[in-house]
């Protein structure tokens, strides 16, 4: 039996807003000026989509030590 390859879940720019605790409009500025590289897909007018793993990666290059 094979298994399936793990699935990069894909988010409505609703849901990763609330996922990088920012707002719906934000996001929309950002992806128009090109901020931040989020790489979101066009998946046709006004649907956009935005992989979990960038979203991750966005968060992650955010993070910071403070020692």
């Amino acid at each position: 039996m094979s298994t399936l390859p793990d699935i990069d879940p894909l988010l409505t720019r609703h849901q990763a807003a609330a996922y990088i605790n920012s707002t719906y409009s934000t996001l929309a500025s950002w992806d128009c000026r090109k901020s931040y590289n989020l790489r979101p897909i066009k998946i046709s007018r006004g649907m956009v989509r935005y992989r979990k793993s960038h979203l991750d990666a966005f968060l992650k290059s955010k993070e910071f030590n403070a020692e």
